[in-house]
């Protein structure tokens, strides 16, 4: 199985995360997946979330990791395998799932990675904790056309607040 895996450090500073995305984004295209995909925009929303938790709950810097895994499904070329996005920090206080209520500006982070990744969660790594989410790359025929399976029906039921 092929896997591509990159990393980036983060210092605990709120415009590290503007530079995280736009860190991503060209780590994407660079394997394949375009900026006008989904996918690309459902994870760079899961890079911007894991980062903004990291710079705002710890105050410690950061690691970034980005993992492909399987970048074709098989030999037609089909996208498949799997995105993992890490953060990794030294803080060892684990994350704390919120529910927003609807005039709070904050909160809504792992809601929003709940809702679009397939899986996440967290584990201790170190003296601090590794955060971690991914998202399939599966490919589907939906009426005679190959679409993100996940990524589609995630960021549909988040646009008609399904989540």
């Amino acid at each position: 199985m092929q896997v591509l895996q990159v990393q980036l450090e983060i210092r605990p500073d709120p415009a590290e995360v503007g530079r995280a995305r736009r860190w991503a984004r060209s780590r994407l295209a660079g394997s394949g997946i375009g900026a006008d995909e989904p996918l690309a925009e459902t994870l760079i929303l899961l890079v911007s979330e894991l980062v903004t938790n990291a710079v705002v709950h710890t105050g410690c810097p950061a690691v970034l990791r980005l993992l492909l895994t399987g970048v074709r499904d098989d030999a037609s070329g089909t996208p498949g395998g799997t995105v993992r996005l890490e953060v990794a920090d030294a803080s060892a206080r684990p994350p704390a799932p919120r529910h927003a209520r609807g005039d709070e500006t904050g909160g809504r982070g792992l809601e929003l990675v709940d809702g679009l990744a397939d899986r996440w969660g967290w584990d201790p790594e170190g003296p601090g904790k590794l955060i971690w989410c991914e998202v399939d790359r599966c490919a589907a025929k939906v009426g005679g056309r190959i679409t993100a399976c996940t990524t589609d029906v995630a960021l549909a039921d988040l646009a008609y607040g399904a989540v």
